[in-house]
C-alpha cells in the first residue's frame, strides 16, 4: 500500500503521542501537506512536504517512508527528513528561549496569598 492516513503517519513518526492528538492537530490547522491544510483522513505519500506545529516547535519535513505502526524512535526518524531551514529556525528559537530564561528566571516558589493580591492589583483584576 503506497498511501496512508496522515493522522496515523504522524502518530507512527512520533510527532504526537496518540492518534487522537494527531487528528485534533489536523482539525486545528496545525498540519499542512504541500501547502494545504490537512484533514485527518488526508492521504500522505512518499515525497510529500509537511509543515507540523506542535509543542516541540514548527517542523518542515519531507516524507521518506510510510508506516502505520508506531515503533522505536530510531525507526520513526527514518520515516522523514527535516529540512535544513527548519533545523536552523528551531535552533534559533531554542536559543531565544534560553536567553529569555536567563533574563527572567523561573521563581523559586509559588506566590503567597499576599503576592497573588499584589499581582492581581498590578494587572487591574
Amino acid at each position: 500500500m503506497s498511501q496512508f492516513r496522515i493522522d496515523k503517519w504522524l502518530w507512527a513518526a512520533r510527532f504526537y503521542k496518540t492518534r487522537a492528538l494527531a487528528s485534533k492537530a489536523c482539525d486545528l490547522g496545525r498540519i499542512q501537506s504541500n501547502g494545504i491544510d490537512a484533514k485527518p483522513a488526508r492521504e500522505v505519500r512518499i515525497g510529500d512536504m509537511l509543515r507540523i506545529r506542535n509543542e516541540g516547535g514548527e517542523f518542515e519535513i519531507e516524507v521518506l517512508a510510510l508506516s502505520e505502526v508506531r515503533g522505536p524512535a530510531s525507526t520513526a526518524q527514518a520515516l522523514y527528513r527535516e529540512t535544513d531551514v527548519s533545523k536552523e529556525r528551531r535552533a534559533r528559537e531554542a536559543e531565544a528561549r534560553k536567553t529569555m530564561q536567563a533574563i527572567m528566571p523561573v521563581p523559586e516558589h509559588r506566590p503567597s496569598k499576599r503576592d497573588r493580591r499584589l499581582i492581581h492589583r498590578f494587572r487591574g483584576d
